[in-house]
């Protein structure tokens, strides 16, 4: 009796088992299943995201064997993976979930033709994204550069589809295929390994990401519109690393929100969370129409800005020295953990492109780099949002003061503190200037400015004028040129 021929589930940034639509799709026709992981990305991930990574894998692997499959690991472009294993166990079909990235779903379009006419199955399904960007088109047919108009679109459209079960068993074809072992894609950070606040702060897999979206309904949801802000709260979902590995879908999300108990009491709040999810959204839609998005300015007038080539400032900002608590605090979170609050994200890239004058690519790279949550659309189309240079953007004049910032929204201090400890002492009302502080108070709070922490790397004020006055010069050269 002859073997049945296996059918092949590639996955990549969906690293999951339910709402897995290729998976569920597999193993509708019956067939043996070779569940492959090919590391094959337009954009390889950044330090962080590689240690969630290694772990979010290491958590797919389990499950699928406690269903009766297996985890295949391979490196290389995803065409010519999946050619050596079809002719290594003769499989006839090949399913995956789409990407969004151009250069990667242009890959797989190929792949895709390249498949059928060779008479295989080759068939993709969502599960990144609620709408697929090559659909969503604005009347006169371009794609969509501002977000309520977008958010509109979509709300517009009908409610997102409901998610698809896991598998309860899938069918192994007990072919030895050979596979790397995640030691071999050496994705943890060693000698030194910096991965112990990440260990402590996050639950990676899918079990994780059910976990945090069933606390932050119960708990968190209501108030979200206004606790959102506030960084020393745990008032965000902290979902984002969760969907940028797809270990849950944005389906999976609305669907759940659409459920709550509290959701229909804090319908303010759902519809705010899921505005925010449409902003992730519009994000993946920018990418998609812009594939240079991470170092190509959105608008191209500002490609004469004149940045700062300011090397020692770029690293006290990296490491939380420039003497302004929030940016701080802001930038130590993000580097022990591999995550910052929303809206200090916010100050801290405002402070690096308008008070040190710095190129928003120099702070999305370190982002890039230190983000569990790295996301190959949000990070630039974000940055690019807070420098003024992308689409739908705060205009670049518009400038977060750091103090006050700080004053509004860690008021009680309780951000600072936490992240910057030799602050801990000082009063509330001088904690996000410190500076201002009298000799005696800093004394008492065991706080030498210089020393124990330093003082402020850059004047707000003199920050600011310097930001308008290039405004400026750009403003007087795009004039000459014109």
């Amino acid at each position: 009796m002859s073997r049945k021929a296996p059918a092949i589930v590639l996955f990549r940034r969906d690293l999951r088992v339910a709402d897995n639509r290729a998976l569920s799709a597999a193993v509708s026709c019956d067939k043996p299943l070779i569940c492959l992981f090919i590391m094959d990305e337009a954009r390889p991930g950044g330090g962080a995201s590689r240690w969630w990574l290694h772990h979010s894998l290491s958590h797919l692997q389990d499950t699928l064997l406690e269903i009766g499959g297996n985890l295949v690991i391979r490196r290389g472009g995803s065409a010519d993976v999946v050619d050596e294993v079809i002719s290594d166990t003769g499989a006839d079909a090949v399913y995956w979930n789409r990407r969004y990235h151009p250069a990667e779903a242009s890959a797989d379009a190929a792949m895709k033709t390249g498949l059928r006419g060779r008479g295989l199955v080759a068939e993709s399904f969502d599960g990144m994204l609620l709408h697929e960007p090559s659909r969503l088109k604005t009347s006169t047919g371009g794609f969509y550069k501002v977000y309520t108009p977008f958010w509109k679109a979509l709300a517009n459209e009908p409610e997102p589809r409901d998610p698809v079960d896991a598998p309860t068993r899938i069918q192994s074809g007990g072919h030895k295929l050979l596979s790397l072992s995640l030691n071999d894609l050496d994705l943890l950070p060693s000698k030194p390994d910096w991965s112990g606040g990440l260990v402590d702060s996050w639950k990676p897999g899918e079990g994780g990401a059910q976990a945090a979206l069933k606390a932050f309904l119960a708990e968190h949801l209501k108030g979200y519109s206004d606790s959102r802000d506030v960084p020393g709260e745990m008032g965000t979902s902290r979902l984002s690393p969760h969907l940028a590995f797809g270990e849950i879908t944005p389906f999976q999300v609305v669907a759940a929100l659409s459920a709550s108990k509290a959701a229909s009491k804090a319908t303010g709040d759902a519809v705010k969370f899921r505005k925010e999810l449409v902003w992730r959204e519009f994000c993946h839609h920018l990418l998609f129409h812009n594939p240079n998005l991470h170092d190509e300015n959105f608008r191209s007038e500002f490609d004469g800005f004149p940045w700062q080539d300011d090397p020692n400032s770029l690293r006290k900002w990296q490491r939380g020295l420039t003497g302004y608590p929030i940016v701080d605090a802001g930038m130590r979170q993000l580097w022990q953990t591999g995550w910052m609050h929303n809206r200090v994200r916010m100050v801290v890239a405002s402070f690096l492109i308008k008070h040190l004058g710095i190129d928003w690519r120099q702070g999305e790279r370190w982002f890039w780099d230190t983000l569990v949550d790295g996301d190959a659309a949000s990070n630039p189309a974000n940055w690019q949002w807070v420098a003024g240079t992308g689409a739908d953007a705060a205009p670049y004049f518009r400038i977060f003061n750091p103090i006050l910032q700080g004053e509004k929204f860690d008021s009680g201090g309780d951000y600072v503190r936490q992240y910057v400890p030799e602050l801990a002492a000082l009063p509330d009302r001088y904690l996000h200037r410190p500076w201002e502080a009298p000799d005696d108070v800093l004394r008492e709070s065991e706080v030498t400015l210089g020393e124990t922490y330093p003082r402020p790397i850059v004047d707000h004020r003199a920050a600011r004028e310097r930001a308008l006055g290039a405004l400026d010069e750009l403003r007087s050269k795009e004039a000459a040129n014109a």
